[in-house]
């Protein structure tokens, strides 16, 4: 049986779909609705009305929950997550993720406390991702490394390898967990090899939100060839 889940993303992005349509299981359907942003502010969250109308869109598709992919968003205002959140449900009907919490959540199932953020964000966006992590999930960030990307058109232009190498550059024992936030950057197709490299568990945006996804819809059923998170399915 198919299952149907939301995603919602900025108009910007150019890789949600390509990783969902190429790697999850043909019974995982994404149905997707673009968000517009006011010119300038790359970073920054979507247009409410936007959110409020998608949402309802991708009700009336009666998807079983809906994910919001757009870390950044989360990191600019203390109650986002909740509004957001909140705005979603009341208009699709169904559960809602932010991709920022999902991160969070799943480093927590996977019983770790700290963690490296390696993201193609400016300095500014990383030093607000590190703030919320620590003081929304009571993570300790010991290493930070951003690829310095204006905008989402520059974070979709990335390649896997600046990511491996920022690993090789942070990474040291007493990091449990390399996490990449950043829904434009293709990294899905990239994560069990980076945790065979590296020893540790590998958390990105877009697979944080499958994970939360499929917890969501009670989806127990382990994923394989995207890392550890898929094959635990710890719960949140």
């Amino acid at each position: 049986m198919t299952r149907h889940f939301g995603a919602l993303i900025p108009s910007t992005n150019t890789t949600v779909e390509i990783e969902y349509t190429r790697l999850l299981p043909p019974t995982l359907q994404a149905h997707y609705a673009r968000l517009g942003k006011e010119r300038g502010v790359p970073f920054m969250p979507s247009r409410k009305d936007d959110l409020e109308y998608q949402s309802k869109m991708l009700g009336n598709a009666k998807v079983e929950a809906i994910g919001l992919i757009q870390t950044s968003a989360s990191l600019f205002e203390d109650d986002y997550d909740a509004v957001a959140k909140l705005t979603m449900t009341d208009n699709s009907g169904a559960p809602a993720i932010t991709s920022a919490e999902a991160i969070g959540q799943a480093v927590r199932a996977l019983g770790a406390e700290r963690i490296a953020l390696v993201s193609p964000y400016s300095e500014d966006v990383i030093g607000r991702a590190k703030r919320y992590y620590e003081t929304r999930f009571g993570l300790e960030v010991l290493a930070t490394e951003a690829f310095g990307a204006t905008d989402s058109y520059a974070i979709g232009g990335l390649s896997a390898d600046n990511a491996t190498d920022a690993f090789a550059r942070i990474d040291r024992p007493e990091i449990e967990v390399l996490v990449v936030p950043g829904g434009n950057f293709p990294t899905m197709k990239y994560v069990a090899d980076w945790e065979r490299q590296f020893n540790k568990p590998v958390i990105t945006t877009n697979q944080a939100v499958i994970w939360s996804v499929m917890l969501a819809m009670d989806i127990r059923e382990p994923l394989a060839g995207m890392g550890r998170l898929f094959l635990e399915l710890p719960a949140a």
